[in-house]
């Protein structure tokens, strides 16, 4: 496997992407002898004049050890397409990005994943259409992926966090240039336990018009299927709703008021053949995913490690201190609660007040949305 820094060093160079990056996997045993390949070479491989000129002063400018150690300060990590954890779904799409820069943690859950998209002047209708469908979503285990636009994209990203559930935020500019900026907080949201920020744009790269269609592939790429709430004649959600067919991923629409300019998108997806939701029922049956969501709710309550195994030997029906668990089970209390911390991210176990908690139960809220379909 290639280095990633050299992956790294290619993605910084102007006019080298997907298509590309494959040739020169194709020709070279990895991406380091085509770093340092001769220019003969790469121009017979049909790489043009300008971005060889690109590639030739990167080579000479860039330290990629020093550019590969301000990213691991940043705290972010780089998935390539030989990443064992690169997202499978996505890699599988044309035109994947090589390089992901990501801040925060994927987890093989993220799979069962649906992308939740709109306008960002989303009207009340569709602010109460969008947060019912996400807690839908979240309450199934189904992550929820939006690109942390204003508008429909926010609220997604919001309401699957209140709902304790995950989300992935995918950005049309670098990670250290969070847009919109009052989005800033919301994006520590998401990183700190409930999902990930993503963007295939290097660290500094400024928000840019030019950059978000090609971001919206990734939306779509990562998710089962894409949900347009509202959207506008020309709206960007259109763009991600068109990648997803490219892409063989379900689309799904909700209906709006003829009247409404919000909803001609929407409505015009709905006559093309997108399926009309009006409850997230109808996106869990068509992809399937309602049995799939029950047995994601039973996996929620494998122990992971020895000490959650024994915290959930001694939670009852009844709510029980923090400090009664660590004496029953001779664990102590620091690791108990930071244990517990953990498990209620996971949807295992629940506070009720007082440092005290109970096991969640398959008709508990996370599962409020399965348990009313039996």
């Amino acid at each position: 496997m290639s280095d990633v820094k050299y992956w790294l060093g290619f993605n910084l160079v102007s006019g080298i992407g997907p298509a590309k990056i494959q040739a020169l996997l194709d020709r070279f045993d990895d991406l380091e002898q085509a770093w340092y390949a001769n220019v003969g070479a790469l121009y017979a491989l049909g790489i043009d004049k300008r971005t060889l000129e690109n590639l030739v002063a990167a080579r000479e400018a860039l330290d990629l050890d020093a550019e590969l150690a301000r990213i691991e300060r940043a705290g972010l990590r780089l998935l390539t397409w030989q990443s064992a954890d690169y997202p499978r779904y996505l890699r599988e799409v044309p035109m994947a990005p090589p390089v992901l820069y990501m801040r925060g943690e994927l987890l093989s859950a993220d799979e069962w994943a649906i992308a939740v998209v709109g306008t960002r002047r989303l009207t009340a209708y569709g602010r109460q259409v969008a947060r019912e469908l996400t807690l839908g979503l979240a309450r199934s285990g189904i992550t929820v992926i939006s690109g942390l636009a204003r508008g429909i994209d926010s609220l997604a990203h919001k309401t699957a966090i209140e709902a304790g559930g995950r989300t992935i935020a995918v950005l049309g500019s670098g990670l250290n240039q969070i847009y919109p900026p009052e989005n800033r907080r919301l994006a520590e949201q998401i990183v700190a336990g409930h999902g990930a920020l993503i963007s295939e744009y290097a660290l500094d790269t400024p928000p840019d018009a030019r950059n978000f269609p090609p971001r919206n592939r990734i939306i779509s790429g990562l998710s089962l299927g894409t949900i347009v709430v509202e959207a506008g004649e020309r709206s960007g959600a259109l763009i991600t709703a068109s990648f997803a067919l490219e892409q063989n991923r379900e689309v799904f629409a909700v209906p709006g008021p003829v009247t409404s300019k919000a909803s001609k998108g929407t409505n015009r997806l709905i006559q093309e053949g997108a399926k009309l939701v009006t409850s997230i029922e109808d996106v869990l049956e068509e992809l399937n995913l309602t049995q799939a969501t029950q047995q994601q709710a039973v996996q929620l309550f494998m122990p992971e490690s020895a000490e959650e195994a024994l915290l959930l030997r001694h939670l009852v029906d009844e709510p029980t201190h923090v400090d009664e668990l660590s004496r029953q089970s001779g664990l102590p209390t620091a690791l108990v609660s930071s244990t517990l911390t953990l498990m209620e991210l996971k949807g295992m176990v629940q506070q009720v007040g007082g440092m005290k908690y109970v096991m969640c139960r398959e008709d508990g809220p996370v599962y409020t949305v399965s348990a009313d379909k039996q």
